[in-house]
């Protein structure tokens, strides 16, 4: 029994120096540009699905649905997120097509995830992809604002879908040293 305990932990520490040798000799191609191979979109997804379920912690939001907080998200969102998500105006963002992992287009799909996890993502951000952590940048109220939005893209008022029309807002000139 212990020779195979024992043939078990060498061929292990063997799969794994195979995989390191095969990475660091360049044979692992890590285009962005590359179709993702079926296991590696499974084993990708289910890792992201699995740590945000275990990590994100379990609080609701924090501010009321207002018209007042769905505009100020849809501003946030069009302003800091539709060119990667996508926008009524361009659902289907060629810049977030350019990523891989591909990004997810909002516009086409609504994310189909609690809203305790999105704000989870947006704030910690993910890693290994473009998405940054927003938590350095917004303040949680943004965040929960954005959120909102994300939560109710498919029944939004008109006046929130005006908002995401709206060209992006140009950023503010950067401060002199």
């Amino acid at each position: 029994m212990s020779n195979f305990i024992r043939g078990i932990i060498v061929g292990a520490i063997a799969l794994a120096a195979g995989i390191y040798g095969y990475a660091r000799l360049g044979l692992l191609d890590l285009r962005a540009d590359q179709t993702p191979s079926a296991l590696e979109d499974q084993v990708a997804g289910s890792a992201l699905d699995a740590s945000t379920d275990h990590h994100a912690p379990q609080q609701k939001n924090p501010l009321p649905p207002t018209q007042e907080n769905l505009l100020a998200g849809a501003r946030l969102y069009r302003d800091k997120c539709s060119d990667c998500h996508g926008s009524p105006v361009n659902p289907n963002s060629d810049y977030g097509r350019s990523f891989y992992p591909r990004v997810p287009q909002f516009m086409k799909q609504a994310p189909d995830m609690p809203e305790h996890e999105n704000f989870y993502i947006i704030k910690h951000g993910i890693r290994w992809t473009a998405m940054p952590a927003w938590g350095t940048i917004m303040t949680d109220s943004e965040m929960w604002q954005v959120v909102m939005l994300l939560n109710r893209f498919e029944k939004l008022p008109p006046e929130v879908n005006q908002e995401l029309r709206k060209p992006v807002a140009a950023a503010p000139p950067a401060k002199a040293p």
